[in-house]
């Protein structure tokens, strides 16, 4: 049961003590004297006790506090039971901890535990692995003291958490390690670090077959569209359904040519990261001379085409990869939309950033089919995009176009009332010419 004390109850024990002291010195004819001896015992057993406390607190390794009698043996049974409880409580939360660090222990990534500074906090066993962190004999360290990529520091100072950073490990180079940061509870981030290697050589010996395939695949097409045209020059003397079928065979041909061609830009620019190669572009003569070859496809469905381009305004990227992303959104738009269609292009600024556009009042996207469109081999209709010669590639190559120059794609669309894609490049990219 709780112990309560009040001022009441001192002052009547007081008061009883007191009042027997002096009957004592009246009986021995020195009360004050003996009244004095009274208070000197009461404060002599409270220092006594204080004593104790005292030396409990700061000397002995004891958990128990010590034995006494009357108040202090009430205030000593309270301090032990505080005392219980707070042990109760700490193995509750050891018990807590060490199932967190079990948990942290047992995910296949590395974990790391930063303050708002990059100072290390914590780390679990994968982060000795992966990035050379070693808790807690590296705490109070900054992250970028011991990573010290080109590529995280670049990361880092960009701020923009919501992309991973992709670098080598600097324990063993053969590992690829995608790094994220995610918020971790009040003033804290959270580094994460996968194992990607085997992802990376997936992807890689993807990119490989599919380059030599269609490097395999180009000598024996071009041998094929050469007897082709070559029956094809002495076209009048064979039958009518001879030269239907030969007819055939060379759209066939053509069709192969062009995916494999596709399939041989995707694997380039899939594989070009070279950040080097990007030089001023003069971004309106190089729509103007798309324009102009948009005007031979656009022969066959007689499109309204309308431009709209900022003269002065320029981009640093690599010639050939914008020229077939510009090229590729045109294109699209020529090929699917209804005869006689309208098709603008805009090349304009957009706040600090500039902007290409491709509209059109076509058939439009379905919003289910929006988000897969850069999807490689990715088609709407399959039907429709077989008579106008897609391959599902176009889209795929303008993404990792945009990729490399820090660019965005924005597709708007509404179902049968046309769509809108835009190439959104960022200030540091934009130039004046």
């Amino acid at each position: 049961m709780p112990f309560r004390i009040s001022v009441r109850q001192v002052v009547v024990k007081l008061a009883f003590i007191f009042s027997i002291s002096a009957l004592l010195g009246f009986l021995v004819g020195h009360v004050f004297f003996v009244m004095l001896l009274a208070a000197l015992a009461i404060i002599a057993y409270q220092y006594k006790y204080i004593f104790t406390l005292s030396t409990w607190l700061w000397r002995t390794k004891s958990i128990s506090p010590p034995e006494a009698d009357g108040i202090w043996g009430r205030i000593f049974d309270g301090l032990d039971r505080l005392v219980h409880k707070h042990r109760n409580k700490q193995k509750r939360l050891n018990e807590r901890i060490r199932r967190f660090r079990d948990g942290a222990e047992a995910i296949p990534d590395a974990g790391v535990v930063l303050g708002s500074d990059l100072t290390i906090q914590w780390s679990n066993k994968r982060a000795s692995r992966f990035l050379g962190v070693r808790w807690p004999g590296d705490q109070g360290q900054r992250i970028d003291n011991l990573l010290r990529a080109p590529e995280f520091a670049s990361y880092l100072e960009q701020g923009d958490f919501d992309t991973p950073c992709l670098l080598a490990s600097p324990v063993n180079a053969d590992i690829q390690l995608e790094l994220r940061f995610m918020d971790y509870g009040k003033g804290h981030l959270l580094l994460l670090a996968r194992d990607v290697s085997k992802v990376h050589r997936v992807e890689e010996m993807r990119r490989d077959f599919v380059a030599n395939v269609s490097h395999e695949l180009k000598t024996p097409l071009t041998v094929m569209r050469g007897y082709v045209e070559m029956i094809q020059a002495d076209g009048d003397s064979l039958a009518p359904h001879w030269q239907q079928a030969i007819d055939v065979i060379e759209g066939q041909v053509s069709r192969m040519d062009r995916l494999v061609e596709q399939l041989l830009v995707l694997s380039r620019v899939e594989v070009n990261t070279e950040n080097e190669l990007k030089q001023p572009l003069h971004v309106p003569d190089i729509l103007q001379q798309l324009l102009k070859d948009a005007h031979w496809l656009n022969q066959q469905k007689k499109h309204a085409i309308s431009a709209e381009i900022a003269p002065d305004i320029g981009v640093l990227g690599i010639d050939t990869e914008i020229k077939s992303a510009f090229a590729n959104l045109l294109s699209n738009a020529i090929a699917y939309t209804q005869e006689g269609g309208e098709i603008r292009v805009s090349w304009r600024r957009y706040g600090s950033k500039v902007k290409f556009s491709v509209q059109d009042n076509g058939p439009g996207i379905r919003p289910e089919d929006v988000n897969r469109l850069t999807e490689r081999f990715y088609r709407v209709d399959k039907s429709r995009s077989r008579n106008t010669g897609g391959s599902g590639l176009g889209l795929a190559i303008v993404k990792h176009v945009l990729h490399h120059h820090n660019a965005e794609l924005v597709i708007s669309s509404r179902w049968q009332q046309g769509s809108e894609f835009s190439i959104v490049f960022e200030e540091s990219s934009v130039i004046s010419v």
